[in-house]
């Protein structure tokens, strides 16, 4: 999800995505902790997304 998709989801979208990544992650640690993870590439994917999706959230909250 590139960051101005992301600046468009309003607050309850963004903490909904947050939520759903986070959840993405920690399955993927799991799979990764077991052998069961391809690439772990998708590890760093996800950590970005998580992060992009709290800097707008941050921004959103400073703005109001």
């Amino acid at each position: 999800m590139k960051i101005k998709e992301i600046r468009d989801l309003n607050v309850d979208e963004l903490n909904q995505k947050g939520r759903e990544m986070a959840e993405e992650m920690f399955r993927l640690r799991l799979r990764h902790t077991t052998g069961q993870l391809d690439s772990t590439a998708t590890l760093s994917r996800v950590r970005r997304e998580i992060a992009r999706i709290k800097t707008v959230q941050r921004e959103k909250e400073v703005r109001t």
